[in-house]
């Protein structure tokens, strides 16, 4: 069995991955204005990735600006093929994201890929993350990678995506306002200070400033939210060293409208479940983050740098959810309220050396998890009587534990001018633990620890300054998290130590065109995963979690951009995968599920995932107009809502206008105006799906037409 109770980790390891002073997952040299970042942006080879050897996609600042304002992921991430970045239009929840079928299977929160804002993690040791605290209006670009090399950025990394934010080059201010229907309105304001001079002539420090504030009434009702954003991001550099240090808070409260049946959505989309009015459903988040980088230039041989990145945070959450009184007078059932307080934090270190014909990174991190958690009766009773949407009596407390430590090393070797091999390997462990302290209904503690060894191995042929492929093969790593390993699906307390994690084989080809008025990317794969985890029972309140088999996951991505005139620019990003289970097993009929009864045979769909996507846009400059015109269109093919295909949400295509205009005032100020009108026909869909919804209610609306005024103003000096 993969998990064992009270191993030891992998001391020797992670001692001598300090010894080699590393950090990141495969790191290269990162640019010299922010925090250590992965190698998507780390490498040697950074640009529009025409010489990185796998599956990579970029969104620009301006990209961003034009999609949307500002909120949400799912604006701009449209555009990166292979890549599902579902609005659920519901605050109360993150984003539904996943990358070639992995972490298509989350409930809630982001799970199966790695996030990163500034080099600093957003996810969790136990493969759980969030995106909500990234500052879109702050950012450079949002980077993307898929298939076998983002193995090499630790555990739970089916795909990696990485914000970032620019270093302050010359004295900047802003300040932004977006108004929209369904009473959406943000404010933004931004200042970026050299410290000393002009950053760009050797400028010691530079600080920046950012600052916003989001609302929205939403259309359904009971779907109200907030959300705050502030960071502070200070660098500074004196002789061969470099500190960077990043600040930042995040406050949001929002109402959950809940999901809908698929006769609820069939009679009015735009409905709120009743019982999201019954129990006030809500959820309230707070977050603050810190984070400190050290980079030093090194003169030791072949050695070039050694680097040391730390962060820490704390994230509270409390959430009240819509579970009547009957299954919480289960002796088991854990309560209708989620309360709890994360302390989590991280050590990176990492040291590049150089030679004529190759470049290594290697390293080591540690990072770590600690919840305290609890749960409440979502009601209390008084001479009026039942009150809903209150907190009531305790029914769970408990310390949940994470960590993960690894140690890693990349190897990009030029065999010769036109071939680039690059090799990579990273293994360590991940703990998970729990203190039970809330006794009447048994003892859940436990401890479990997966160990893991991901190598990933591409060769890169340039065939042409225009033309270069890659093939690339590796293996992948996903544990349980928390929430899954907590329960056993038989009934007795403590970990499910039977449940193990699910480990995958991935192989792809690619090919990259970089042409004058031609570019674009494309990519097929094959992934291949063993000990795929589903839902076991749930009953008592309380899901478990077991290993149904192998899945198996293989499609085709394209995307590019063509410029036939200066005033004309198509763009467009298609993925086709086909992702299935390949093997036979019994699923859940519903809830409660003591035991799962109905079967499932090989070759169904992987809940949570589409056969087919689709996003195109054409841009336009006209002479005779000012500003830019741009229509777009994406679609999607129907969507597998359970394991047991019983219900799928139904494709749609949708179209959307936008027009966009800078108009320079002089003396370093300028104005921008966005406008933007999506979903022009004004077409009722499901916008994502709540998989595995044990009540049935599937379906998150897309939004109506909704059109956005956005005006940016801009000063530099």
């Amino acid at each position: 069995m993969t998990a064992r109770r009270g191993a030891r980790a992998p001391a020797l390891a992670v001692i001598v991955g300090w010894a080699w002073l590393a950090t990141g997952a495969a790191q290269a040299q990162p640019p010299a204005d922010g925090l250590p970042t992965v190698v998507v942006t780390g490498s040697r080879r950074q640009g529009d990735g025409f010489q990185l050897p796998h599956a990579y996609g970029s969104v620009a600042a301006e990209e961003l600006r034009e999609a949307g304002p500002l909120v949400n992921l799912s604006e701009a991430l449209v555009r990166v093929p292979g890549l599902t970045v579902a609005n659920r239009h519901n605050y109360a929840q993150d984003l539904q994201i996943s990358s070639r079928g992995f972490g298509a299977r989350a409930g809630f929160g982001v799970r199966g890929l790695r996030l990163y804002a500034d080099g600093i993690p957003a996810s969790m040791p136990d493969g759980q993350g969030q995106v909500g605290h990234f500052d879109l209006a702050s950012a450079e670009r949002v980077e993307v990678l898929r298939g076998p090399f983002s193995a090499l950025y630790g555990p739970n990394s089916g795909g990696v995506i990485a914000v970032h934010t620019a270093a302050v080059r010359a004295p900047q201010a802003e300040a932004a306002a977006d108004a929209g229907r369904f009473g959406l309105r943000q404010l933004r304001a931004g200042l970026g200070v050299p410290l000393g001079g002009n950053a760009e002539h050797g400028a010691p420090g530079w600080v920046r400033l950012s600052a916003s504030r989001f609302e929205t009434d939403g259309f359904r009702p009971h779907s109200q939210a907030q959300r705050d954003l502030l960071q502070a991001r200070l660098g500074w550099a004196s002789g061969l060293d470099r500190w960077t240090v990043t600040l930042s808070h995040h406050r949001q409260e929002a109402d959950d409208p809940l999901g809908l049946t698929p006769a609820q959505f069939a009679q009015d989309p735009r409905q709120t479940a009743a019982q999201a009015g019954e129990f006030d459903t809500r959820k309230a988040v707070e977050q603050q983050q810190a984070g400190l980088a050290w980079r030093r230039q090194l003169r030791l041989g072949p050695w070039r740098e050694a680097a040391l990145t730390s962060y820490a945070g704390t994230r509270q959450v409390r959430q009240y959810l819509a579970i009547p009184p009957g299954p919480q007078a289960h002796p088991a059932h854990g309560g209708g309220v989620v309360d709890f307080e994360r302390r989590y934090g991280g050590l990176d270190a990492r040291l590049t050396g150089a030679w004529d014909r190759a470049v290594l990174v290697a390293g080591a991190a540690v990072e770590v998890q600690h919840d305290d958690r609890r749960g409440y009766e979502n009601h209390v009773d008084g001479p009026s009587g039942r009150r809903f949407g209150t907190q009531g009596a305790l029914r769970r407390e408990e310390i949940n534990r994470a960590r993960s430590r690894d140690v890693y090393a990349q190897l990009d070797w030029t065999l010769a001018p036109a071939w680039t091999l690059t090799a990579g390997l990273r293994t360590g462990e991940v703990e998970l633990s729990s203190s039970d302290r809330y006794l009447a209904n048994g003892d859940d503690s436990g401890r479990s620890r997966f160990r893991y060894a991901n190598p990933a191995l591409s060769l890169r042929w340039e065939a042409s300054p225009s033309l270069a492929w890659h093939i690339a093969a590796g293996r992948g790593f996903e544990s349980p998290t928390l929430n899954e390993i907590a329960y056993r699906p038989d009934g007795r307390t403590g970990f499910n130590e039977d449940l193990d994690p699910q480990r995958s084989r991935q192989i792809e080809l690619g090919a990259k065109w970089r042409g004058e008025r031609l570019s674009w990317d494309g990519a097929v794969f094959w992934i291949g995963t063993d000990d795929e985890i589903a839902v076991a029972s749930n009953t008592g309140g309380r899901s478990s979690f077991r290993n149904i088999g192998r899945t198996r996951r293989y499609g085709a991505e394209w995307s590019g951009a063509w410029r036939p005139s200066p005033r004309w620019q198509w763009r467009w990003a298609l993925t086709w995968l086909h992702a299935t289970y390949a093997d036979d097993f019994l699923a859940c009929a519903g809830t409660p599920c003591s035991a799962p009864s109905v079967p499932v045979g090989s070759g169904g769909r992987i809940a949570g995932t589409q056969r087919a996507q689709a996003w195109a846009q054409v841009a336009w400059r006209p002479s005779a107009l000012p500003g830019t015109w741009a229509l777009e269109w994406r679609a999607a093919s129907r969507t597998a809502v359970d394991d047991r295909n019983s219900v799928f949400a139904p494709g749609y295509g949708i179209w959307a206008a936008r027009w966009t205009h800078r108009i320079p005032l002089g003396e370093g100020r300028d104005l921008e105006w966005l406008a933007r009108v999506d979903n022009l026909a004004d077409r009722s869909y499901v916008g994502s799906v709540i998989v595995n919804e044990g009540n049935g209610r599937y379906f998150e609306p897309g939004a109506p037409r909704a059109a956005l005024v956005g005006l940016r103003l801009r000063q530099r000096w």
